[in-house]
């Protein structure tokens, strides 16, 4: 089996904020694993808050990764291939994709087949409004119209973050989900929950600093909304942790480090009663599909990384009426989105 690898920039519609970083481009490393005449593909879209950088990903990758020589199992080739990526997770889930890709394709079913989902279960996705210019504001609600859920960012003051759901309450009546991306103090969550709950809010994303389980406990003994964990569900070792403090996780694959852990936590937390929601970097389609293969099996979907820039090398999940529909190929599904780029 041949590993290659490039780096790749995506370009977003429009400047994406969040309460603590603005970004008007993501750089991302698609892994491609080739073998009698299939390939896998992957893709690593790393985070700042996480300390992951396309630069120390491309390191690793420089270094060289080995392969084993057997390649019949691909629980197996985790094994052997993640301990290599130094704990960069979306280098690691990069690799669970590829290899998922390709194995799916050489046993000629889709990747929502071998996890035993039902497509026609896949879930709506929201779609995302950032932090930025006010005036974009009716630009942005009108391009997720489409979506009937709108992700609304905020975490910059309780005065500004009214302003954006007064702004956008006058443009439409749209299911709105809110992530606070770490930004409120306990005494604005409180606020802000109560204030959210007459506006047909469905729930808080992680309001407070991940370190800050205390305020959220009592955040929820207070809060009308449901309270679902971001930053505090990297991975299936934390939901004991956040268990009865929050009511749900965010299981995005580029923090858990791959499909198979994506699923653990997806099992933990219905054993738990807590619920479960899908999300994302920005990503292109490759990492999006991967994830959207996992979608039947949750409550709740914000696949739209691929949605909010404007160079998608790729092609693969789509929506309709606001629902995800999953490519019905081998593999993931994905295909190239245009002839004149360098990839494959």
């Amino acid at each position: 089996m041949n590993i290659s690898y490039t780096n790749f920039r995506i370009k977003c519609n429009h400047p994406f904020g969040i309460s603590r970083s603005t970004h008007d481009y993501y750089d991302v490393i698609f892994v491609y694993l080739e073998e009698g005449g299939i390939i896998g593909r992957g893709e690593a879209a790393p985070s700042g808050r996480y300390n992951e950088f396309a630069k120390d990903i491309l390191g690793v990758l420089n270094d060289g990764i080995n392969l084993p020589q057997n390649i019949d199992d691909p629980l197996a080739f985790l094994d052997f291939v993640l301990p290599q990526c130094r704990g960069i997770k979306s280098l690691e889930v990069a690799f669970s994709m590829a290899i998922m890709d390709w194995w799916c394709q050489s046993e000629e079913i889709p990747l929502y087949e071998h996890f035993g989902a039902d497509p026609s279960k896949a879930p709506k996705t929201s779609y995302t409004i950032s932090i930025g210019d006010m005036d974009l504001i009716p630009e942005k609600v009108k391009e997720g119209a489409p979506y009937h859920i709108l992700k609304v960012k905020l975490g910059m003051g309780i005065e500004k973050d009214k302003a954006i759901i007064n702004v956008i309450r006058r443009e439409t009546d749209q299911l709105i989900r809110v992530d606070a991306n770490e930004g409120w103090d306990l005494e604005s969550g409180i606020e802000m929950s109560n204030w959210l709950a007459d506006r047909n809010v469905e729930f808080v994303e992680q309001p407070f600093k991940s370190t800050n389980l205390k305020d959220t406990a009592a955040l929820r003994e207070k809060s009308p909304l449901p309270l679902i964990a971001d930053e505090n569900s990297l991975n299936s070792e934390d939901i004991r942790e956040i268990e009865g403090i929050f009511d749900g996780i965010n299981i995005k694959l580029m923090k858990c480090g791959s499909l198979h852990e994506g699923l653990k936590m997806v099992k933990m937390a219905r054993e738990r009663d807590m619920q479960v929601m899908l999300g994302c970097m920005i990503e292109t389609s490759i990492g999006i599909t991967a994830a959207a293969h996992l979608s039947p099996l949750v409550d709740y979907a914000d696949l739209d990384g691929n949605l909010l820039i404007s160079n998608d090398p790729y092609l693969g999940v789509t929506v309709e009426d606001g629902k995800l529909t999953l490519p019905q190929k081998n593999g993931l599904g994905i295909s190239l989105n245009s002839t004149e780029l360098n990839l494959i």
